[in-house]
């Protein structure tokens, strides 16, 4: 495991990401879609999904195995630029 000086992050590890979009047909398929682009070992089973209260926003959380910062840092661009999503913590 190494570890670089501008993080305290310890690569490879599991790293949980939430990603929050308008609730959709489409918005759990096409983020699976997305993260996997970054890492090709996730998958749907790697996703908790909550609804919010009234059923508008869906929540994801992605937990991805993230080998670099520049892994992460592109995976946090192509989210939070992508139109679906409201919110990337």
């Amino acid at each position: 495991m190494t570890q670089t000086p501008d993080t305290l992050i310890e690569y490879p590890s599991d790293f949980p990401i939430k990603i929050m979009g308008i609730m959709q047909d489409a918005f759990a398929q096409t983020m699976v879609e997305v993260v996997t682009r970054h890492d090709p070992t996730f998958h749907a089973g790697k996703m908790e999904m909550r609804p919010s209260s009234k059923g508008t926003y869906l929540s994801l959380t992605v937990t991805v195995r993230a080998i670099s910062r520049e892994q992460l840092d592109n995976l946090y661009r192509e989210l939070t630029s992508h139109p679906m999503v409201k919110v990337v913590l």
